[in-house]
């Protein structure tokens, strides 16, 4: 899933323009296609190294808009969905059916049943160039990408030479339990000389090779359910694996917790709502449920999900979308590119996420340093994530969720426009 490439470069038609150096170097790379302008660009950073004309949907099969990456790859495809209509170097970008390809009828206009038409010689020439991963943007306008630096994108941690814990006083501890005293190592470092091992050059470590994707959204039903079947499992409730599904077990659980506390669901006619996951929080000791959640998938397949708090719920995060374009392990540095794409919230969306105002998904001012300065990730997973990132590795923030073309055999796919 590593979207850094090399490649040698041949003729090429008129519609592309590539960089002469291009092919001396791997690179990290995206295309960037807008339906306004018909065009499409691959960038390495902020650099354009290729263009075509392209065309996407036409009235009635429009191409979705949105963040997406390329799922699979074949040099000869037919259509499953258009009387398997011919599509040469095909690359997927959703499992329902839009993919780029070429095409003998690149009009520089709407033409296609919502894929990404290519001339011959330049989609050939991407398909040399891409690999499974790489990521795909399709706006209306034109978008480029743009250094980021910001506290709360990720970046590798500088590792830091620690005595050994040879000969530490065990001091006592605050116990989780009065009954039980703890003993734990306190590192005292001047007190005790520097061991011998300590001062020995420290092996290198090798940096994660594999890209992996990051999505910030707000919690939905799903992770809500997972969290009241993982805390109802803790009190001694049977609630089942915690996989959000609503099934006999989740919903038993969830009952005979109601059932011992009636006075405080009075009224409460809803199987799952704010209220049930407030008390089953506080029941299991862990204060205020958070309203936001970080998902991690590599390869295409989930790694983990944590919770994350975003502040001022109400205000729309936007969508963001951040590419890691270099990493410098010994300083501890990441070079992060990124955009924002326009995404207007319907109203009855709003109202489902609790947002009054989505003011931050407009295309102006700084909304990217503003959603992430209403990030509050737990530091326990911000190392988690600090470990695995590498170059290629993407970050999507949006108030949507995973949505529907997000599954099996995906990263995360963020449709803004459908």
């Amino acid at each position: 899933m590593v979207s850094r490439f090399v490649f040698g470069l041949g003729l090429l038609s008129a519609t592309a323009l590539v960089h002469p150096a291009f092919a001396a170097d791997a690179r990290t790379l995206q295309i960037f296609v807008s339906k306004d302008k018909q065009s499409l660009a691959v960038y390495d950073g902020t650099e354009v190294v290729a263009t075509s004309k392209v065309s996407t949907g036409k009235d009635g099969h429009t191409t979705p808009s949105g963040i997406f990456s390329v799922l699979e790859k074949q040099k000869y495809h037919e259509s499953n969905l258009y009387s398997n209509a011919p599509m040469p170097f095909m690359q997927r970008l959703t499992w329902s059916g839009i993919a780029l390809h070429e095409s003998n009828s690149v009009p520089r206009y709407p033409a296609s049943h919502g894929c990404v038409r290519m001339p011959g010689a330049f989609a050939k020439m991407l398909y040399g160039m891409t690999g499974n991963g790489i990521p795909v943007i399709i706006s209306d306008g034109e978008l480029a990408p743009q250094p980021i630096d910001h506290p709360n994108l990720f970046r590798p941690e500088t590792s830091v030479a620690m005595p050994l814990l040879s000969d530490v006083e065990l001091r006592p501890s605050m116990p989780d339990s009065p009954q039980k005293p703890v003993q734990v190592a306190m590192n005292d470092t001047a007190a005790m000389p520097m061991p011998v091992a300590a001062l020995m050059p420290k092996p290198e470590i090798e940096p994660p090779s594999e890209p992996i994707s990051i999505l910030i959204t707000r919690r939905t039903l799903r992770e809500t359910v997972i969290d009241i079947q993982t805390l109802l499992n803790q009190l001694g409730f049977s609630a089942g694996d915690p996989d959000g599904l609503l099934g006999p077990s989740t919903v038993q659980a969830v009952t005979a917790f109601k059932t011992l506390r009636p006075a405080e669901f009075a009224g409460d006619r809803s199987l799952i709502s704010d209220r049930l996951l407030k008390a089953v929080y506080a029941a299991a000791g862990k204060g205020e449920p958070p309203n936001g959640v970080i998902m991690v998938r590599k390869a295409f397949k989930p790694v983990f999900e944590a919770p994350v708090t975003i502040t001022d719920p109400g205000l729309a995060l936007g969508t963001h979308f951040f590419t890691l374009h270099a990493v410098d392990e010994k300083a501890g540095t990441a070079d992060w590119l990124g955009i924002t794409l326009e995404n207007n919230l319907s109203r009855e969306t709003m109202k489902r996420l609790g947002i009054s105002n989505q003011e931050s998904s407009i295309v102006t001012g700084k909304p990217i340093a503003r959603s992430l300065s209403r990030i509050a990730i737990p530091d326990e997973t911000r190392r988690k994530i600090d470990a695995l990132i590498a170059p290629g590795s993407t970050l999507t923030i949006s108030d949507t969720g995973l949505g529907t073309e997000t599954g099996e055999g995906t990263n995360f796919i963020t449709i803004t426009r459908g």
